[in-house]
């Protein structure tokens, strides 16, 4: 039975949600970003505690739908994860997410402790889940 891990991926925190089979997405909070030491061993721990089996990381496109250089760090950080674990990755447009995050959180948003971050996660995997609106 899969077991997803949602990632809003950032340089210094990175969100993160949980689903299993019953594909209802849950955030998790947040990790140190891809320029924190260590970054791959909390994530690595995450991934045994959750028994993950599949990433939904999400694609930071521009509104124009054109790539750049966000969605190229995106790029590697996902070719990283595939390396390292040996988990099939699936990414997914993450346009507006953290907007629609920051909505839904209301008066509790705040960029600093991780929630948002957490929420955005949640988001592009409940998109997943109900879409699966992938990018090759």
């Amino acid at each position: 039975m899969p077991v997803y891990l949602g990632i809003d991926y950032g340089t210094k925190r990175i969100g993160l949600a949980w689903a299993d089979e019953l594909e209802v997405a849950f955030p998790l909070g947040v990790i140190a970003g891809v320029e924190s030491k260590g970054c791959w061993e909390q994530l690595g721990k995450v991934v045994e505690e959750r028994g993950v089996t599949d990433f939904v990381v999400g694609y930071p496109l521009h509104m124009d739908g054109e790539v750049g250089l966000r969605a190229k760090e995106v790029d590697s950080f996902a070719g990283e994860l595939r390396e390292r674990f040996g988990l099939p990755v699936y990414k997914i447009d993450e346009r507006l997410t953290s907007l629609a995050a920051t909505e839904a959180l209301g008066k509790k948003a705040n960029s600093k402790d991780g929630r948002i971050d957490a929420m955005a996660a949640s988001l592009i995997l409940k998109d997943f889940l109900d879409e699966g609106n992938l990018i090759e």
